[in-house]
């Protein structure tokens, strides 16, 4: 289990949407830092949050962050990005351009900042994933969110040893900017970043945001036309 009072936190994508939402929730629950990462921190506007300068789809990027936060214990990967090309019809640069920020992206900055985290005794790393990572009706996004709900499963293995706890939280449609179009009920950003949290300090695997979430993990087990009504009609 993880304390987060008095720990050091760094959330990716932490301007704005669920990130700036973990942020908020992080002091509320007493974290002694958290550093709000992103491509242009002067987007950061927590006046309590550190801004931090962060590309995850680079390396240099990616390695001057974690020389600048030696401190951080807990790692949220909340940074992704929506494209959602169709495996047929698009160029594949545009699915290799997802899977670059969805997936190459939280590994990149876990691998970097693992060695961080232990040298500080150990912590925790929370990777933002999707309903979506079970459900493949979004394209490259959807597979790029399978993708790291894998990565996730596997890390969480190989950093046991090392004092290292991993949390993989699914989520379906947040009332963020990125859902601002679609006309579904959606979650409050605080809510889950309260649940998310949750989760971190229960030491818990994974969390399920909502109801449609767990519907269709419990349906993971059942056959195909229930998730996919498509194939049934067919």
């Amino acid at each position: 289990m993880t304390r987060i009072e008095g720990t050091v936190a760094l959330v990716t994508g932490g301007n704005r949407g669920l990130g700036k939402a973990l942020v908020d929730e992080l002091f509320a629950r007493g974290a002694a830092k958290v550093y709000a990462a992103a491509r242009d921190p002067r987007t950061v506007t927590d006046p309590r949050a550190t801004p931090l300068a962060v590309d995850v789809t680079s390396d240099e990027a990616v390695a001057a962050a974690a020389a600048e936060a030696g401190d951080v214990r807990l790692l949220v990967n909340n940074a992704g990005g929506l494209v959602g090309a169709s495996f047929l019809d698009s160029p594949v640069d545009d699915v290799r351009r997802e899977f670059e920020t969805n997936f190459y992206g939280p590994l990149r900055v876990t691998r970097t900042f693992v060695p961080v985290i232990e040298a500080n005794g150990g912590g925790h790393v929370l990777n933002v994933h999707s309903v979506l990572s079970w459900l493949a009706i979004s394209g490259s996004y959807s597979a790029s969110k399978a993708a790291l709900w894998s990565q996730t499963n596997s890390l969480r293995l190989e950093l046991r040893d090392r004092g290292i706890g991993v949390t993989g939280l699914h989520v379906a449609y947040i009332d963020t900017d990125m859902a601002a179009r679609v006309d579904a009920p959606k979650s409050s950003p605080a809510d889950v970043a309260r649940l998310a949290l949750d989760a971190v300090e229960a030491g818990a695997h994974e969390v399920l945001a909502d109801d449609v979430t767990r519907q269709v993990k419990a349906g993971l087990s059942g056959d195909l036309g229930a998730l996919y009504p498509q194939l049934a009609a067919s």
